[in-house]
């Protein structure tokens, strides 16, 4: 086999558990093995061993809902910008990503989705994600609220043909007229049905699960508050076991203790942290665009700088090797727990838990490397390194 690696020495994350001292030997773009044996016959020779004592080995993050990053947009349907985002990204440890589209004008949102199939098509993107414009007005969040609509079964056709094949996941509120239709054309399509930016009640949200959707768009956000009365559509999405659930850990956009009810509630095979980022993530405070709006990121946490919508949060500058730290150091999860959040589970809401998600012989070599402290030291993608670590 040729490129053959071996990083040893790591504590190791499988699905089985923690391997202490293990080695992880790749090949061709994909893993070869991964146990604790650090015997030389599994190096490959020691030119191509390199020790990772004291640092860990996890699986590639994967986020199902990302706008943006390192200063651009997937919103300007353009490859340049597209690809500067998904190598700011790559470089914090996401190796597998959906691109999110913002609320805009169906025909414009149409064009965006065909010029990303073909990132997707190259293998850049795993697919896309439409949030907007079938959204709620009276919880729109970011989103532009005079080009927001209802979910005509005909208009959301329209948007996952422009994606030629490559629409993972539409976010719609589906309470508005056409909803429910809706949902039930994306499941047809085989694309998830995702509720989010919702003013839905309890009992319209169980009918929405019931007609197919599958995923809660960032959990407590956008949507009604859960009240002892009219628990709404977060419990509704918390309950009910088909339903996974996103997460944005920034500490802003969740108080602790609400991370830690949802996430105990679903569990880690049912919640996956994402970033919602957008063009800001990885970059200084500033102005930066969030499709036609304008957001004005102030220590860290962008918000919409006018208009109706001024003052509502817009999305987020995370990385996922942030949110990595984050749950671990600050929110207690387990290493276990987490790398299923932010790898696992993700990977199988997406139907590739066969290519991606965990450090298992025939996956892709998507491996992150963190220091003992849980900071990012490497990223791999399919046997190649990204960040190339400065240990060993």
């Amino acid at each position: 086999m040729a490129d053959r690696k071996a990083l040893a020495g790591a504590r190791v994350v499988l699905p089985t558990g923690i391997v202490e001292s293990g080695t992880v030997t790749v090949a061709d773009g994909r893993i070869v093995s991964a146990s604790p044996a650090a015997a030389p016959a599994a190096s490959g020779g020691a030119g191509d061993r390199v020790d990772f004592a004291g640092h860990w080995v996890v699986p590639g993050f994967v986020d199902l809902h990302l706008h943006g990053g390192g200063g651009a947009s997937f919103y300007s349907g353009t490859a340049e910008e597209s690809l500067r985002a998904i190598a700011t990204h790559r470089r914090h440890g996401t190796t597998t990503m959906l691109a999110s589209t913002v609320t805009g004008d169906l025909d414009e949102v149409a064009r965006q989705a065909h010029a990303l199939s073909e990132l997707v098509e190259q293998g850049e993107l795993a697919g896309v994600h439409f949030e907007g414009p079938f959204i709620s007005p009276h919880r729109c969040g970011a989103h532009e609220p005079t080009l927001l609509r209802d979910p005509d079964p005909a208009d959301v056709r329209k948007l996952v043909d422009a994606a030629r094949g490559t629409a993972k996941m539409m976010t719609l509120a589906p309470e508005l007229p056409g909803g429910l239709d809706s949902v039930r054309l994306l499941v047809e399509a085989g694309v998830i049905a995702a509720v989010g930016h919702t003013d839905s009640t309890y009992d319209a949200t169980r009918e929405a699960i019931e007609a197919g959707a599958s995923v809660a768009t960032h959990l407590f956000n956008a949507m009604p508050s859960l009240l002892h009365r009219a628990p709404g559509p977060v419990a509704a999405l918390l309950e009910d076991e088909r339903i996974t659930v996103e997460l944005i850990n920034d500490g802003t956009h969740l108080h602790p203790t609400t991370l830690e009810l949802a996430f105990h509630r679903a569990g880690a095979d049912r919640v996956a942290f994402i970033t919602d980022a957008m063009g800001a993530a990885g970059m200084e405070d500033g102005i930066f665009p969030l499709g036609p709006m304008k957001v004005e990121v102030k220590d860290g946490v962008a918000r919409i700088s006018d208009g109706p919508t001024a003052g509502s949060i817009a999305g987020s500058t995370l990385t996922l090797d942030q949110v990595f730290r984050r749950a671990v150091t600050i929110d207690g999860l387990s290493v276990e727990q987490t790398v299923r959040a932010l790898s696992a589970t993700p990977a199988r809401v997406l139907g590739l838990s066969d290519r991606v998600g965990s450090i298992e012989p025939g996956k892709d070599a998507d491996l992150v490397v963190l220091d003992a402290h849980f900071a990012l030291v490497g990223v791999m993608r399919r046997g190649t390194w990204v960040v190339r670590p400065t240990t060993g």
